[in-house]
């Protein structure tokens, strides 16, 4: 993030609760900052959008550090995803903020943004969480966090209980369904009959890669090259 991006931001939600992520609110921001509406386009090309983008990697960041800074290593491993999605929750300040970020991520043209967004946040608590996936698992795990992610977002933005209690059991909830979702999978894996029914998918889900850095970020995987 820039830092007059950086600046804009921390101006513009100021009034995000009573215009949104929009073009007023960019512009009030910049009115703020003493910048023409000019020189805050050049900051944020795509307008207010490309706020509510850097408002929602900030929270990513900030779950980052506080995963960083934390010791999780007595904790089971659902436990430590339950403790990443409740630190980036934590990491919001404004919830307004967020239910106006879901409000424009929902509209049809935005949708897919919203959802690279929300990948972005599973894929960083997965990494900080250490995953080392190399096959199509890098995928399932993501697509399956992200799901749990949006669902505990949505609820904890109605939830008015003491220290948002309901959010969490909300969420251990979710990730108890997931785990049975895995015990089931464990088991046709020890089962022989079934083992071999799966057989070819298992084949094909392991030659499937995850992005490699440095090389094509815009595609989502590769297939993996045979061995000579």
């Amino acid at each position: 993030m820039t830092d007059l991006k950086d600046r804009l931001l921390d101006a513009a939600l100021i009034h995000v609760p009573f215009d949104g992520w929009s073009d007023a609110t960019l512009r009030a921001a910049a009115a703020d900052l003493g910048l023409t509406p000019a020189e805050a386009r050049a900051a944020c090309p795509r307008g207010a959008m490309d706020l509510a983008i850097a408002f929602h990697k900030r929270g990513d960041d900030a779950m980052r550090a506080r995963l960083d800074a934390t010791d999780l290593s007595a904790m089971r491993f659902r436990d430590r995803i339950a403790a990443a999605v409740r630190f980036r929750l934590e990491a919001v300040d404004d919830r307004e903020a967020v239910r106006r970020g879901a409000t424009l991520f929902a509209l049809p043209q935005n949708a897919g943004t919203g959802a690279q967004l929300i990948w972005g946040t599973a894929d960083a608590i997965w990494t900080a969480l250490g995953d080392t996936s190399e096959d199509v698992n890098w995928y399932t795990k993501r697509a399956t966090l992200s799901g749990v992610y949006s669902a505990t977002v949505l609820y904890w933005l109605g939830d008015d209980s003491p220290g948002h209690q309901a959010t969490w059991d909300f969420l251990d909830r979710r990730i108890a369904d997931v785990m049975r979702i895995e015990e089931a999978k464990a088991r046709i894996r020890k089962s022989p009959v079934l083992s071999k029914l799966m057989a070819g998918p298992s084949w094909f889900g392991s030659k499937i890669r995850p992005p490699r850095k440095g090389l094509r970020d815009d595609l989502p995987g590769s297939w993996a090259a045979p061995r000579r």
